[in-house]
């Protein structure tokens, strides 16, 4: 599906020459990234440090993002909200595109009746606002890390469903397939070597955007209650916090609200690059 050149390299320059936006957007990410591992080793404040003698302090040398009602450091939070959310959008992809890929793989390689079970439990779930679903989900289980990383999963699912049985349902009418068949290739053999790497590179660029959705989902149940609890910081909790204090201290919402547009943005735009690399009529 992609061209490897003469060493890897070689494709990562020609994805990056592609736009020079998504180098861009790959330096701002991985910059995020790192502060948010090197962030505990390089920055002197806890996250949860209360200190009410220097509460709702303007940003100033010692606090850049400033300090909320409690005297907790913003940066130090805005980087431990970035673990928080960086990690559950990364572990709810994965899960969804486990689930949704092993699904969608069944329904189109066996066909019925497998298939149209596949295709209405993936009916039945794209029905329900994705975001009402995981918020009914989220009442269910006990609010917390555990129920945003539910909630997401079973609702990010069917995206990767119906995409990898789309691509199954293209494979199967091609030559080299049926060749296979009548060499007497088994099943298991048939999706792990001739199907799945073929669906791979969709399902890349399809969880790169869902990533950034993903972690939308988690500010907004944080946003409202049900996902990450205090005193952990995530980027949505943060911004919910930080609404009483908009007219006084503006800065404990402004700082991880930017940490998280500049994040999706920067998914999003690779996303697209990766998507448009990988399709031929983009390559002249």
């Amino acid at each position: 599906m992609t061209d490897t050149g003469a060493s890897g390299r070689t494709d990562w320059r020609r994805f990056f020459r592609l736009s020079r936006l998504s180098a861009v957007a790959a330096v701002l990410l991985c910059s995020i990234i790192l502060a948010a591992l090197a962030g505990p080793i390089l920055w002197p404040h806890a996250p949860n440090e209360v200190n009410l003698d220097e509460a709702l302090v303007a940003p100033n040398i010692s606090h850049p993002f400033g300090t909320d009602n409690h005297g907790r450091d913003v940066l130090a939070r805005t980087l431990a909200g970035a673990r928080i959310s960086l990690g559950i959008g990364v572990s709810a992809t994965v899960l969804s595109l486990l689930l949704g890929t092993a699904l969608g793989l069944a329904g189109g390689f066996f066909g019925r009746p497998v298939d149209s079970f596949a295709i209405g439990l993936t009916d039945i779930t794209l029905a329900f606002p994705s975001l009402l679903l995981a918020i009914a989900v989220s009442v269910v289980v006990p609010p917390g890390l555990m129920a945003v990383f539910i909630a997401l999963s079973l609702v990010g699912w069917p995206t990767f469903a119906r995409l990898s049985r789309s691509v199954v349902l293209s494979i199967r009418e091609t030559e080299y397939f049926s060749a296979a068949i009548a060499a007497g290739c088994p099943s298991l053999r048939l999706m792990l070597r001739h199907i799945l790497p073929n669906c791979a590179p969709y399902l890349i660029v399809a969880a790169s955007l869902r990533l950034g959705g993903f972690m939308l989902g988690e500010a907004a149940l944080s946003f409202l209650g049900l996902g990450v609890q205090p005193p952990t910081a995530s980027w949505g909790s943060m911004i919910s916090h930080g609404r009483d204090f908009l007219h006084a201290a503006p800065w404990i919402t402004i700082f991880p609200g930017i940490a998280l547009a500049l994040t999706i943005i920067s998914m999003n735009i690779l996303g697209d690059s990766f998507r448009d690399y990988l399709d031929p009529k983009m390559r002249g």
